[in-house]
């Protein structure tokens, strides 16, 4: 394999991944090793390399044939089974970076921010150095604030607690780091294949917003065990910048005395919203609704439902639709009149008023309809949202085709890939 004879092993997240030809197979997102047989060196083994389709496969660095600062390329041949880490394998990026060690030389502890791969064979790739940050602990905060403290390259055999349990605290905000290009199901996906502690560990790194997002895409099981294990008032805040369905669905998955607690600790507007979604049947048309749609009167504007619908603050299915109503403006509302295509108001003059092009012939479900029911709606009328209403007409939420989807899937769908769904199961490494 051609490649500098050391490369350091944080410079390698992100890197194309290319085949001899020069097309682009994917980018690296960590690097696997096992421990040799002295049990105190690490072996590089080879690459977790994420391709199209957000699949995550494994290519040994038997079919790495050049490996620089700026590009990985292989030799083509790539198992496209989805990755699963083996209990013997240690991943540097997710499970050494941050680490905090000891410094033999008696001089104190230090936080690990790279690893420098070397060659001490023809065939081998072991880490060989550390580069370390002497007294400062590792964390987001102090990333932003500016690191300070000493830096050192020194030998592997220099220091202790880089495998097992650490030495002090594990940060995460070199793994955070990057994770910054990547979509939050990206990160969810990636989260669900750390260990328990490691992912608690970049939750805590996570800004509010982001992890909210990310909390969204996740499994049941996963986003209890994170929302579980912040601290309360910290979990309220991200429940907070959560979309209400969303908060919702991950509080009906608490213990009761648990959810009564984050909802007495969140805003009591935002309480408000979650707990009229709990009250519902998860998978009925109240408990699958948002209940903060984008809503205007009739004599708005077509200029001033584009200016709304513009937010990047709404998912695509919640922008291709604006729902008309009587004040007041928030649900519940007063009567439900019509909704409003994106499309229609594309097709107009931006000083149409918005009772001019409504659809009235998408009638409002109750918000007991069953799930299936909520399913044929949006199928039969090509829709991607329903509205939501009660028996006086009016407006409660709407329920999104993104929301269906979530709950018609297999309940692992998340940890699938889509070739696994496709089949019906998955493949392991």
């Amino acid at each position: 394999m051609s490649s500098p004879s050391r490369i350091f092993a944080a410079r390698l997240a992100g890197l194309p991944v290319f085949d001899p030809l020069g097309d682009q197979v994917g980018r690296v997102r960590d690097v696997v090793s096992v421990l040799r047989g002295d049990g105190r060196r690490l072996r590089v083994v080879g690459l977790v390399v994420e391709v199209p389709g957000r699949r995550r496969v494994f290519v040994p660095m038997t079919r790495v044939t050049a490996m620089d600062a700026g590009q990985v390329i292989t030799t083509g041949l790539v198992n496209m089974r989805r990755f699963e880490q083996r209990s013997s394998e240690v991943l540097l990026l997710a499970e050494v970076l941050e680490r905090r060690v000891e410094l033999l030389d008696g001089s104190g502890t230090a936080t690990v921010e790279d690893l420098a791969l070397e060659r001490p064979g023809p065939r081998d790739l072991e880490v060989m150095r550390v580069f370390v940050r002497r007294g400062v602990p590792g964390g987001l905060g102090s990333r932003l604030r500016g690191r300070r403290g000493e830096t050192l390259l020194v030998h592997v055999d220099e220091v202790r607690g880089l495998l097992g349990a650490p030495a002090g605290a594990q940060g995460a905000s070199l793994l955070v780091a990057t994770f910054e290009d990547m979509k939050p199901a990206d990160i969810a996906e990636a989260l669900h294949d750390l260990s328990g502690r490691r992912r608690l560990e970049l939750a805590a790194e996570l800004a509010d917003d982001r992890l909210a997002d990310v909390l969204a895409e996740l499994g049941e099981e996963d986003r209890v065990e994170v929302v579980t294990g912040l601290a309360r008032e910290r979990a309220a805040d991200v429940l907070e910048a959560m979309d209400a369905d969303d908060a919702a669905d991950v509080l009906g998955e608490l213990p009761e005395d648990a959810k009564e607690t984050l909802l007495q600790l969140m805003e009591p507007d935002e309480a408000a919203d979650v707990r009229r979604l709990l009250a519902y049947d998860e998978e009925t048309a109240g408990g699958l609704m948002t209940p903060e749609p984008v809503l205007l009167g009739p004599e708005a504007t077509v200029a001033e439902a584009l200016a709304l619908v513009r937010s990047s603050d709404l998912s695509t299915a919640e922008a291709a639709s604006v729902y008309v109503c009587r004040p007041p403006l928030e649900t519940p509302t007063g009567r439900y009149l019509g909704l409003v295509h994106i499309q229609a108001m594309l097709r107009v003059a931006p000083h149409e008023q918005l009772g001019s092009i409504l659809d009235t012939d998408v009638d409002g479900l109750p918000p007991e309809a069953p799930l299936g029911v909520v399913a044929r709606r949006l199928a039969v009328y090509n829709l991607v949202s329903v509205p939501v209403t009660d028996p006086a007409g009016r407006l409660l939420g709407v329920v999104t085709v993104d929301d269906v989807l979530d709950h018609v899937l297999p309940e692992d769908w998340r940890e699938q890939d889509d070739a696994d769904l496709a089949t019906g199961g998955g493949a392991a490494r």
